[in-house]
């Protein structure tokens, strides 16, 4: 279905978490907030009552920022970095960003759908085009845009190995964000060497595992938590934010703190 640009700017600025959501205009004489606007897919996106626990890490991410870094999460289930562009939300984000704002970009998992023409890019070819057109979008409006690779679904091996699941698509990342000189929050291996040191069964605890589910892709509150504290810990790393814009990166966070709002109407 086809939407129009107003329709999904509505869906956007709906989608933005309780609390979290984009700065309003700064009144006379006082300093706007830069703006934290995150496009990717499910396991970053707002998450509604009807879908609880399923978490997104992007839910958690405002709780490691100071209140002057409010987050925009426009991250949506199921798409990929081309079909968030072909929807017009790419435009929506880049309608709204402002000079100093920062743009964080995650996509890979349905970047992979060989099947879905709508959905799949090639790693090395449109998978790097669609991201570039993220890159040169938020340098355009002065805003700083974040490459993240793909956090890894839940996968191990006989012998409890974590295993990578998103083939050549953070390498295609980490070599277009050395060449166009953007900061990688390299999140992919970070959750790999995270699902590994917790192992087999602790890392059900961190993924959307209920009586009637099994799902390894998508979190539940302490994954996301846990997801969010790698992905502030590689904003302080690269220099993004100063170690004053962190916050609580070492402090635990209760699971209470995650809300989820009633579904849009």
């Amino acid at each position: 279905m086809s939407l129009t640009r107003r329709q999904v700017t509505s869906a956007a600025l709906a989608a933005l978490p309780l609390g979290a959501a984009a700065a309003a205009p700064a009144r006379a004489g006082t300093r706007r907030p830069r703006t934290v606007y995150l496009a990717g897919d499910s396991t970053a996106a707002q998450k509604y009552s009807d879908a609880a626990p399923e978490t997104g890490w992007g839910m958690a991410l405002p709780f490691f920022l100071q209140s002057g870094l409010p987050v925009a999460n426009h991250a949506v289930n199921g798409r990929s970095s081309k079909s968030f562009i072909d929807e017009g939300r790419l435009d929506a984000v880049l309608a709204a960003i402002r000079p100093g704002d920062f743009l964080l970009v995650q996509f890979a998992h349905n970047d992979e759908k060989t099947t879905d023409p709508a959905r799949y890019t090639e790693p090395w070819t449109t998978y790097q085009d669609c991201l570039r057109r993220y890159l040169d979008g938020a340098r355009a409006k002065g805003a700083r845009p974040v490459l993240a690779t793909p956090v890894e679904r839940r996968r191990f091996d006989a012998a409890g190995r974590a295993l990578p699941t998103h083939g050549e698509y953070p390498a295609a990342m980490r070599a277009l964000a050395a060449q166009e000189g953007v900061a990688l929050l390299d999140i992919q291996a970070l959750s790999l060497a995270l699902w590994q040191r917790l192992g087999v069964e602790a890392t059900k605890t961190y993924f959307n595992w209920t009586a009637t589910e099994q799902d390894n892709t998508h979190f539940n509150p302490p994954g996301a938590i846990a997801v969010a504290r790698l992905v502030a810990g590689e904003l302080l790393r690269t220099r993004v934010f100063a170690p004053r814009d962190v916050i609580r990166l070492h402090n635990a966070i209760p699971t209470s703190w995650i809300t989820w709002p009633a579904p849009l109407s």
